[in-house]
C-alpha cells in the first residue's frame, strides 16, 4: 500500500508541478534572470541560477518571459505546462529590430546599433541554392562579388575589396599577412551548408576588429551543437544537382545532444564542371566573352597548341571540386564556464585561373593563347580553435570569451606558357597563431562596457622552383631538369605581428536614444628577409616595419517616434601594410610588381546617416543609409623606379614595366543603400535593396578601383507550413569605361567589350561594363517532417552578363534540384 501511495505522489508531482525551466533555444542551456510577469505586471517572478521559476501565483492567463538578450516570449500558462514545463527563448522575434547580432563581439539588439548591418541565415542560404559562400555574399544587400575564376569570389563593400574587407569565421580573423590588394578568392573556403548565419557590418569597424576593416566586416558563424536533457542524436543530409555546370553537392551531418556535452560533425563535397554562360545577348555584343580556343593541358596531358572550342558558350577550365569538414564540441565545464572546440578543414582540387587562361599574345587572333597552364594548387585551410566562455559575474567582468586559434593556409600558383616546356611553381604557407579576449560589464541598467585584447602572429614561408617537362606522345612522364624561379614573397621568410587593446561603451541615454562609442590601440610589426637576389636586387634585403594606430567610433541611435529610427556614425579605420603590400613580386599584363619597403598605413574617416521607418507592428521596414569615407595615404599600385630602372626582365621576358604599391594623398568613397524588408500580409514576405557607390582620388582626379555600378535586388516569397515559393529580380546598371580605373588594372577593363569609335580610322576602345538583369524563381515543398524538396531556376531568360571587374561570365540559365533530409 505504501508503494502505491508513493507512486501516486510521484505522478501527481510530475503532472501538477508548476515549476518551469527556461532554455536558450540555440544552445539548450538554462537561462538565469529571466523576468516572468502577467500583462499588467501585478504578478512577477525571476528564473533562478538553474533557469527555473514557479508559476503557481499565476492563473490561466498569458505569461510573459523577458530577458535583455532574447526576444520576449508569451503564452498561456496551460499551454506552457502541457509543453513539459519548458520555455525556449530565441535571440529574435518577428519584429525586425529585435534581431540580436554578435558581430560587435558583445551581443546586442539591432535597435541599439547605429551601423548598417545585414544578416543572412541558414534557411535563406538554402533557398538561394548557393554553390559557394561567395554566392551567399552576392545575395546580401549592399555587397557585390567579383570573380577571376569560378572557383572564387571577392566581395566588395562600399567600394572596398580584398584586404580592405575583413573576413571572420567564428570569432577568428581569416585575413592573413598575404591577403592581397586586388581580387581575393578566400571567401569560398567555408561551405554554405555549414553556416548558421552570416552577419555583415558596413563601414570602418577597426575599433572592434583592428586592421583591414575599412569597407566592413563579414562574419561567418558555423553551426554549433546544442545540449539536451533527452540525449538526442540528430542527422541531416543534403544533396543538390545543378544543370549549368553539372554541379553535384552532397553534405551530411550528425549532431549529438547530451546534458553534459554536444557534438556537431559535418562533411560537404562539391564537384563543379565547366560553367556555361548565358546565350541571350541583350547587351548587343555577339562575341563578347565567348571562348573560341582553350587549353587542354590538364593533369599529365600535353597539348602543344590551343584547342578549338566546340561550344563557345561553354567556359572550359572553370570546373573544380571542394571538400569541407566541420567538427565542433560543446562542453559546459560548470554553470559559469563553457568550452567550445572548433575544427575546420577545407581543401580543393587544382583551381584553373580562368581569366589568365584566356589571355592572348595577339589580341586580333583568338588562337594565340598565352598560357598553356595557369592554375592554383589546392586551396587548403585548417582551423583549430578552442573557445572558453566565462560568466564570473564580477563587477569588473560579467562575461567573457577567450578565443585561441591556430590556422594553416596553403596556396600555390603553377603556370606554363604555350611553346615552352618550363613550368614554374610558387608555393606559400602561412601559420597564424592568435588569441582574443572579449569581455562585457553591465555598469547599470542599459549601460554596457566592453573591452578586450587581440594578439595575432603570422609566419609566412614562400617557395619557388621550376621544372622542365619530359613529354612523350603528348603525355608528361616526368621532368628533365630544374630552373630558378623568383619567389612571390621573401624567400628568407617573413612574419607579421599584430597586438591591440580596445574599449567600447553603449548606453541608453533615454528610452528613445542610445549612444555607442569605442576606441582601439593597435600595433603591427612586419619583418621580411630576401636571400636570392638573382632576379631582383633590393636596396635592403632585411626589413622591419612598425606601425601604431588609434581608431575610434561614435554612434548615435534616436527613435523620435515608436516606428521611426534615426542613426548616425562617425568612425575611423586603418589598414597597416602587410607582407603582400610590402614585399610581393608578380607579373600581370606586362607589369611586374616589386617590393616597396617604404609603404605606410592607409587611414579611413567615415560619416554615416541612416533612417528606418517601421510598419505593421514593426514587422515591415524601409530604410536608407548614406555615407562618406575619406581615405588618407591610400595605397595605390603605380609606376615605380627600382635601382634607377623603370623596366625589368621577368620570367624570361625583357621590357616589363615596374610597378609597386605606393602611398598617395587623399581619396573618397561615397554612396547609399536603400532597402525594405518584411511581411506584406499573411504568408507573404518581400525584401529589396538598391546600392550606389562613387569613389575618386583628390590628388589625381581618377576613379577609385573596385567601385561597382548601381545595383539592386528584389524578391517576393510565399510561405506556408508545406510550401515555400518565390521570385527574385537582380539588376546592374552600366559602368562606363570612363569610370574605370585603367592605371591600376584591378577593374579589369580589358575584360569588357570592345567597340569601334571611328570606323574610317579603324580605332576602337573598351565599352565598360554593360547593364544586365536576371529573373529567378524557386519552390520548396515539405514532403514530411523529415524530407523537403526544392527546385530553383536562376537566370530564367538565359542572359549573358559579367559582374563588374570579373574575368569569367556569369552562369546562364540554371535549374537546380535539392533534397533535404532530417532525422
Amino acid at each position: 500500500m505504501r508503494w502505491i501511495f508513493l507512486l501516486f505522489l510521484l505522478v501527481s508531482t510530475t503532472l501538477f508541478s508548476q515549476e518551469v525551466t527556461v532554455y536558450d533555444a540555440e544552445t539548450g542551456k538554462v537561462i538565469e534572470a529571466v523576468a516572468v510577469f502577467n500583462k499588467d505586471k501585478s504578478k512577477s517572478g525571476v528564473t533562478n541560477e538553474n533557469g527555473k521559476v514557479d508559476l503557481t501565483m499565476f492563473s490561466n492567463e498569458v505569461i510573459y518571459f523577458s530577458h535583455v538578450s532574447y526576444a520576449e516570449f508569451s503564452s498561456k500558462k496551460s499551454v506552457i505546462l502541457l509543453n513539459n514545463n519548458e520555455v525556449f527563448l530565441s535571440k529574435e522575434s518577428e519584429q525586425l529590430d529585435e534581431v540580436v547580432v554578435s558581430v560587435f563581439k558583445n551581443k546586442a539588439k539591432t535597435k541599439r546599433i547605429a551601423e548598417q548591418i545585414e544578416v543572412i541565415k541558414a534557411r535563406e542560404i538554402q533557398k538561394i541554392a548557393a554553390q559557394s559562400s561567395a554566392d551567399v555574399l552576392a545575395n546580401v544587400p549592399g555587397i557585390r562579388v567579383q570573380r577571376s575564376q569560378f572557383g572564387g569570389g571577392s566581395p566588395v563593400l562600399r567600394g572596398m575589396e580584398s584586404n580592405r574587407v575583413l573576413l571572420v569565421v567564428d570569432g577568428v580573423r581569416m585575413n592573413n599577412a598575404i591577403y592581397r590588394k586586388g581580387h581575393l578568392q578566400n571567401s569560398i573556403t567555408v561551405a554554405p551548408s555549414m553556416l548558421d548565419r552570416t552577419e555583415v557590418v558596413f563601414g570602418p569597424t577597426s575599433v572592434t576588429y583592428g586592421s583591414d576593416a575599412l569597407g566592413g566586416v563579414i562574419h561567418y558563424y558555423t553551426k554549433t551543437p546544442k545540449l539536451s536533457k533527452n540525449k538526442e542524436v540528430k542527422s541531416n543530409f543534403f544533396s543538390r544537382f545543378s544543370t549549368v555546370n553539372n554541379e553535384i553537392t552532397n553534405q551530411a551531418s550528425v549532431e549529438l545532444q547530451f546534458p553534459k556535452w554536444g557534438s556537431f560533425t559535418s562533411v560537404s563535397h562539391s564537384n563543379f564542371g565547366d560553367l556555361k554562360m548565358g546565350e541571350n545577348r541583350s547587351h548587343g555584343f555577339e562575341d563578347w566573352g565567348k571562348i573560341t580556343y582553350f587549353s587542354e593541358n590538364v593533369g599529365s596531358r600535353f597539348v602543344s597548341t590551343p584547342t578549338l572550342n566546340s561550344d563557345p558558350n561553354l567556359q572550359r577550365n572553370t570546373g573544380y571540386n571542394q571538400t569541407d569538414i566541420l567538427q565542433k564540441f560543446y562542453v559546459p565545464l560548470s554553470k559559469s564556464t563553457d568550452l567550445k572546440i572548433n575544427i575546420q578543414y577545407s581543401t580543393s582540387s587544382d583551381v584553373p585561373r580562368f581569366d589568365r587562361l584566356t589571355e592572348l599574345t595577339d589580341e586580333a587572333d583568338p588562337a594565340t593563347l598565352k598560357f598553356a597552364e595557369w592554375y592554383y594548387g589546392p586551396q587548403n585551410r585548417l582551423l583549430i580553435s578552442p573557445q572558453l566562455e566565462i560568466n564570473p559575474k564580477k563587477k569588473w567582468m560579467k562575461s567573457g570569451v577567450f578565443t585561441l586559434a591556430y590556422q594553416n593556409i596553403k596556396e600555390s600558383r603553377i603556370q606554363r606558357k604555350f611553346g615552352s616546356l618550363q613550368r614554374s611553381y610558387r608555393e606559400e604557407e602561412v601559420d597564424i597563431f592568435s588569441l582574443n579576449g572579449d569581455f562585457a560589464v553591465p555598469l547599470a541598467k542599459h549601460r554596457d562596457l566592453g573591452y578586450g585584447f587581440e594578439v595575432a602572429y603570422n609566419d609566412v614561408n614562400s617557395n619557388s622552383f621550376g621544372k622542365e617537362l619530359d613529354v612523350v606522345n603528348n603525355e608528361i612522364i616526368g621532368f628533365n631538369g630544374d630552373f630558378a624561379v623568383q619567389s612571390r614573397y621573401a624567400d628568407g621568410g617573413s612574419s607579421y605581428l599584430s597586438s591591440a587593446l580596445y574599449v567600447d561603451y553603449r548606453q541608453d541615454i533615454s528610452k528613445r536614444s542610445t549612444l555607442n562609442s569605442g576606441i582601439r590601440l593597435t600595433n603591427t610589426q612586419l619583418r621580411a628577409k630576401w636571400v636570392d637576389d638573382a632576379f631582383i636586387t633590393l636596396p635592403d634585403n632585411d626589413i622591419s616595419l612598425s606601425n601604431t594606430a588609434v581608431t575610434f567610433s561614435v554612434g548615435y541611435v534616436h527613435k523620435p517616434a515608436e516606428n521611426w529610427k534615426l542613426n548616425a556614425v562617425i568612425s575611423s579605420g586603418f589598414r597597416s601594410p602587410n607582407i603582400d603590400d610590402v614585399g610581393k613580386v608578380r607579373e600581370k599584363g606586362g607589369n611586374v610588381t616589386v617590393p616597396n619597403v617604404n609603404l605606410r598605413p592607409e587611414h579611413a574617416y567615415s560619416g554615416e546617416i541612416g533612417l528606418e521607418k517601421y510598419f505593421n507592428d514593426r514587422k515591415f521596414k524601409i530604410g536608407a543609409n548614406v555615407y562618406y569615407t575619406l581615405l588618407t595615404n591610400y595605397i595605390y599600385r603605380d609606376d615605380f623606379i627600382l635601382n634607377g630602372q623603370s623596366t625589368i626582365r621577368f620570367d624570361g621576358v625583357d621590357g616589363n614595366n615596374i610597378v609597386a604599391n605606393v602611398n598617395r594623398d587623399n581619396a573618397y568613397v561615397t554612396g547609399f543603400t536603400m532597402n525594405y524588408q518584411g511581411k506584406l500580409f499573411k504568408n507573404w514576405t518581400t525584401t529589396g535593396s538598391i546600392t550606389y557607390t562613387k569613389g575618386r582620388t583628390f590628388d589625381t582626379d581618377q576613379p577609385m578601383s573596385s567601385i561597382p555600378p548601381l545595383f539592386g535586388n528584389f524578391d517576393v516569397n510565399y510561405v506556408t507550413k508545406k510550401v515555400e515559393a518565390g521570385v527574385n529580380f537582380r539588376f546592374n546598371a552600366k559602368k562606363d569605361i570612363d569610370d574605370f580605373n585603367i592605371d591600376e588594372g584591378i577593374d579589369n577593363h580589358e575584360q569588357t567589350p570592345i567597340v569601334d569609335i571611328n570606323a574610317s580610322e579603324e580605332t576602337e576602345r573598351y565599352f565598360g561594363s554593360p547593364s544586365w538583369q536576371t529573373l529567378s524563381a524557386f519552390a520548396r515543398y515539405n514532403l514530411s517532417n523529415n524530407f523537403s524538396l526544392q527546385a530553383r531556376v536562376d537566370n530564367i531568360f538565359d542572359e549573358h552578363y559579367r559582374e563588374f571587374a570579373s574575368g569569367v561570365s556569369a552562369p546562364g540559365r540554371n535549374l537546380s534540384v535539392s533534397l533535404f533530409a532530417n532525422f
